[in-house]
């Protein structure tokens, strides 16, 4: 038996080579010797082909380029910097420094329909800010050269001034790849958000429908600014535009794994009504000001008496009407009926709304009618009424004969929204102590809000590739102080370099990466020293990644330096990789998630990584000088003891101490039952 391992790939996915395979999935019979006909495809998909010269089609130059751009793979890696991180061992959360069109394309193995919210808020290309300079043939020595990591004259990232040529079209180029891989990271009933200005909106939307589908089009959101600009001669600008896209629909049926939503949605299917209606979210039945609070409408003010064990529901009239007008206070107002509280009922009332005493939606006699549509939710004591609001069986999508349905945003959300961009500034000063550490902020309260219109999950992931000062993470973790819950983040930004006479170079910050950093980690001990009962509930940490070249030599096949192909078959890491760099390329580079534990075990001149994921598997990572058997066999020790199953391990070919203990090691494996083909070299 050939004894010589498959190697891993250290590249990242290849987005042309997935496309084809779906393709062939879908029509197996367009292969033809192993290429795809498109005639033949063509005539499978009939009239459905447009292909006059004159269809609608927004294009402009270079957008081929960027196409190709999205799709072409990277060799590139992550290293991680536990000095700058906080919390490594214990946190899930992930700041990335590094160009993001390489890292989204490092992202894909990891990531790819995980991502359940994505906030970004790309250069307006306001004729001011920068645009990417990206280089279709080498983005990663570009990137290199742009953060003075090697010496170049070229520079990677300039001001997109209004008298260039290609003023729109270079920001396009920018923005499309970066979008096109963006979408592939978004679970199946994810949402975008885009922070944009009147400069670049129209060209956003048209590529956005391109990339996300029209039908996907759920915003824009226009931001009040609630300050006013005299940037113009005509109109003060005091708004922007929250471009917002779902991916698409989302499976209820089979045996995929489910969303927290989806599983709510599947369970309330068992209540359909006759007439085939589907229950979808839960909305709050109290109009929480939309409506007017008790006092104009006394007649949807009663207490809801629920019963935490049997569920059941009663509803009583019992506040006095004469007092509405003369208090506010809740204890004057209603009576509270002893028995029911002797008989293990919680009494339920409208919260207040504006400091005043809040009301139903329903009347008594509507809530009644409609007990079967009513939830109480809560724990410790804490309960409010939602009513199950349903969508209509012919809203609800159906292909191939399954249903699917959309993410859609909350009830409350609302077309124009009023935060003060005034307020990401101080926000900033408050934290830091110091005031112009960073240009133009977000308002962290608005992307707190935009978080709480979608991502409920326990565990949801939020993505923000154009981090800046890092408002995003702030967002993420303020909201799970509020309610208790896991979501986590990964941050993307590029190290640009602060000007020596801003500021923040005053201050002793050199990048804007430092600043993001820097927020996160005071942010963090500030939300603690406030909220003391948060300790080791709130994951106030955070791993830090640097872009960087691959550990691993790449083969040259077009070298003719014979010396230095010896020399690579010898030693195929760089000198300068230590195996915490090693094992984190190849986590990401077999799809594991860069957040996950890592176990160690020492073996002599060895050294055994353990990382563990219940969905993926067991990986080994088996990296030293002096690699023998003994690392085999404990291997095979810790998968019988534990009832590993799914193991896959990964060898450091040149670290064997002989071909014989190579050999071995794998006859070994073989024996305890991992297959050859679960056995990897790098």
């Amino acid at each position: 038996m050939d004894k010589e391992l498959k190697t891993v790939n250290t590249a990242s996915s290849d987005i042309t080579a997935e496309n084809i395979e779906k393709l062939k999935e879908l029509f197996p019979e367009i292969l033809t010797e192993k290429k795809i006909d498109f005639e033949k495809l063509r005539l499978i998909l009939g009239d459905e082909v447009d292909d006059s010269p004159e269809r609608y089609n927004f294009t402009w130059n270079g957008k081929k380029q960027a196409m190709k751009l999205a799709q072409q793979p990277t060799t590139a890696t992550l290293k991680p910097n536990k000095e700058k991180s906080k919390n490594w061992d214990d946190t899930k959360n992930i700041y990335i420094e590094g160009d993001n069109l390489e890292v989204l394309k490092l992202l894909q193995k990891s990531y790819s329909n995980r991502i359940k919210m994505i906030y970004i808020d790309p250069p307006y290309n306001t004729g001011k800010d920068f645009v990417y300079k990206d280089n279709f043939h080498d983005s990663i020595k570009n990137y290199l050269e742009q953060t003075g990591q090697i010496d170049s004259d070229g520079n990677r990232m300039s001001v997109n001034v209004e008298t260039s040529g290609r003023y729109h079209t270079d920001w396009l180029n920018m923005m499309y790849p970066r979008l096109k891989l963006a979408r592939n990271l978004l679970t199946e009933d994810g949402v975008i958000f885009i922070s944009i200005d009147d400069n670049e909106q129209s060209n956003l939307i048209k590529i956005c429908d391109e990339i996300f589908g029209e039908n996907n089009k759920i915003g824009p959101i226009i931001q009040n600014k609630k300050n006013s600009k005299n940037d113009t001669l005509d109109v003060q600008r005091n708004h922007e535009f929250i471009v917002i896209y779902r991916k698409g629909a989302k499976y209820l049926d089979g045996t995929k794994e489910k969303s927290t939503l989806e599983n709510e949605v599947v369970k309330l299917r068992d209540l359909l009504e006759e007439d085939g209606e589907f229950y979808y979210l839960n909305d709050p039945i109290t109009t929480r000001g939309m409506g007017g609070t008790l006092q104009a409408r006394p007649n949807l003010g009663y207490t809801v008496y629920f019963h935490p064990e049997t569920k059941e529901k009663i509803a009583i009239s019992d506040y006095d009407r004469e007092k509405i007008e003369n208090s506010n206070d809740e204890d004057e107002v209603y009576e509270t009926d002893i028995e029911m509280l002797e008989k293990g009922y919680v009494p339920i009332r409208p919260p207040k709304v504006r400091g005043k005493l809040g009301a139903f939606t329903w009347d008594i006699d509507k809530f009644n009618s409609e007990k079967k549509n009513i939830v109480i939710t809560g724990k410790l004591g804490k309960y409010v009424v939602r009513k199950r609001t349903f969508v209509p069986k012919k809203e609800v999508k159906f292909i191939d004969g399954k249903p699917f349905f959309e993410q859609k945003l909350k009830s409350n959300s609302r077309s124009i929204i009023d935060f003060s961009t005034n307020e990401g500034s101080n926000t900033l000063t408050d934290l830091f102590g110091e005031s112009g550490i960073f240009d133009n902020p977000k308002n962290v309260g608005m992307i707190e809000y935009l978080l709480s219109l979608v991502v409920n999950d326990e565990n949801a992931i939020v993505l923000d590739f154009f981090s800046g000062s890092a408002t995003s993470a702030e967002a993420v973790l303020r909201l799970n102080a509020q309610d208790g819950k896991n979501r986590r983040y990964i941050l993307a930004q590029l190290p640009e370099k602060i000007e020596k006479n801003a500021d923040a170079f005053k201050l002793g910050y050199r990048t804007i990466c430092a600043i993001g950093e820097d927020r996160i980690y005071r942010f963090g001990n500030k939300i603690l020293e406030e909220k003391p009962g948060l300790k080791n509930k709130l994951d106030v940490g955070f791993k830090v990644f640097e872009l960087s070249n691959s550990n691993i030599k790449k083969w040259d096949s077009e070298t003719m330096d014979l010396n230095e192909q010896i020399e690579m078959q010898l030693q195929n890491i760089y000198s300068d990789t230590n195996n915490f760099d090693l094992v984190y390329e190849i986590m990401l580079k077999q799809g594991l998630d860069l957040s996950l534990p890592i176990e160690e075990t020492k073996m002599n001149d060895a050294t055994i990584y353990k990382i563990y994921k219940i969905a993926y598997g067991t990986l080994f990572i088996v990296l030293g000088t002096k690699i023998t058997v003994d690392s085999a066999t404990e291997i095979i020790k810790i998968v019988k003891s534990s009832k590993l199953e799914k193991v896959s391990i990964v060898f450091q070919d040149t670290g064997f101490a002989n071909d014989n203990e190579k050999l071995n090691a794998i006859e070994i494996l073989n024996a305890g039952g991992i297959k050859y083909d679960n056995i990897l070299s790098v």
